[in-house]
């Protein structure tokens, strides 16, 4: 088990992000409930996203931007391949996502400032850089509304299904910051490729029978009879029973949001496809979802801090699952009549360092990376920009999180220079006066 450089192991992440949703991380599904029905957005746009956030940072000079001429302590030990679409070049341990060249976009100038994992976590998963006083440990962290966030409060959810999903786990920087509970992900805080996969606290196991179901149900009301006599003997209106528990348990017994999250029901080799691996099954996961209508899925997977063994890791641990994963998500979209409707964005906080480390590593590196986008109107088959002859900073023109963001909500429908308002009134703009990148659209 590899830990991240901060000394936390992936298993770790996945204990602690169980144990945080009763404390705010997240929200119970009735919660989220009453809270979209107290500050709803009725605006709707057909647009779905999914957010692969490649988190400790993908060396993206190591697999979507090599340097085969540079010197050998920059280019490394990856040789680049030919894609479906000539001109363009990807690692040689991509395979797989080679020949689905033509349905992404490389951004290959985008730089930022910041190499630290917390701040860059933050600025690439909201478009704004922390201010003074962030506190990269905090869960949830956002001093900014993250993607999804926004997205969930501009929007609102389509039908019964929730607006906002992260997945198996909530990012620190993935929550809503000023714009309240409404606009709070729904976290799912279990993998995916898991045998008895359920989504913990949310739902009771698919398989569990509907007289059991009803069992359940006389079990919350009468647990919660006693919870509510406590409470009115301080609060004489508190109700006998929320209407919020009681739609929540609805919906999580309706056929629609039972097959949403249902991932038993692919088929084994679609399954097989995807890759029985978390990354896998948390792509075919997220195109459940969006499918049944979630406006957003942020899928969290850990761990990239490769200062160490970089190339072992990322040839025979990593870069086998993104492949198989990522390319199976972008074919099966592309399949179902999805791709024009669904905007994928991968990255991770930053880049890694152009020159390789004495560890065989590479570290973290802000100045470049490389975002690749699939669908949602951007054309594939394209590279936009380029980094210097050793991948050091972009050739010309840098573009940054401010100017992605501004993309990714302009395929929303989502107007980025509109101003949301914090609690002490102070206005701030959906993006950070970035720029609309419509070099990538169709």
């Amino acid at each position: 088990m590899r830990n991240y450089c901060d000394q936390i192991s992936r298993r770790d992440l996945l204990r602690v992000g169980a144990m945080a949703a009763p404390f705010g991380l997240g929200m119970s599904l009735s919660g989220m409930l009453e809270a979209q029905a107290a500050d709803a957005n009725p605006a709707r746009n057909d647009v779905s996203l999914i957010l692969l956030f490649l988190k400790g940072g993908l060396s993206t000079i190591d697999t979507l931007d090599l340097k085969p001429n540079a010197p050998s302590e920059f280019r490394g030990e990856f040789r680049p391949i030919s894609t479906n679409v000539p001109g363009i070049e990807v690692c040689e341990h991509l395979p797989r996502l080679s020949q689905h060249a033509d349905k992404f976009a490389l951004l290959r100038n985008f730089t930022h400032t910041d190499s630290g994992h917390g701040p860059a976590d933050h600025w690439m998963l909201t478009g704004y850089a922390p201010r003074a006083g962030f506190n990269p440990s905090l869960k949830p962290n956002n001093q900014f509304p993250s993607y999804g966030s926004i997205i969930a409060k501009e929007l609102g959810p389509r039908g019964s299904v929730p607006a906002y999903v992260c997945l198996p786990r909530m990012h620190n920087s993935g929550g809503a910051a000023y714009l309240g509970a409404s606009a709070a992900p729904f976290v799912v805080e279990a993998d995916p490729n898991a045998p008895n996969f359920a989504v913990p606290d949310l739902a009771p196991p698919l398989n569990v029978p509907s007289d059991r179901l009803g069992d359940r149900q006389e079990l919350l009301q009468t647990v919660d009879r006693f919870r509510r006599s406590a409470e009115s003997q301080a609060n004489q209106s508190a109700k006998t029973l929320s209407t919020f528990q009681q739609k929540a348990f609805q919906l999580m017994t309706s056929a629609e949001t039972k097959a949403a999250f249902d991932i038993a029901r692919e088929p084994d080799a679609l399954r097989e496809l995807y890759g029985r691996h978390s990354l896998g099954q948390s792509c075919l996961m997220a195109r459940r979802l969006v499918e049944a209508g979630v406006r957003c899925v942020t899928i969290d997977h850990t761990n990239w801090d490769t200062h160490y063994d970089n190339f072992n890791v990322l040839k025979n641990d990593l870069l086998p699952h993104l492949d198989v994963g990522l390319s199976a998500l972008l074919g099966d979209l592309q399949e179902r009549g999805m791709q024009r409707k669904t905007l994928v964005v991968v990255f991770g906080e930053f880049g890694r360092t152009p020159r390789v480390n004495k560890d065989a590593g590479r570290d973290h590196w802000g100045p470049s990376n490389c975002i690749l986008l699939s669908g949602g109107g951007i054309r594939g088959g394209l590279v936009v920009g380029a980094t210097n002859a050793h991948g050091e900073k972009p050739a010309d023109n840098p573009v940054g999180p401010a100017d992605l963001a501004a993309t990714v909500f302009e395929r929303m429908g989502i107007d980025a220079q509109r101003e949301f308002h914090t609690p002490e009134g102070r206005p701030v703009k959906i993006a950070n006066d970035g720029r609309v990148l419509r070099e990538l659209f169709a």
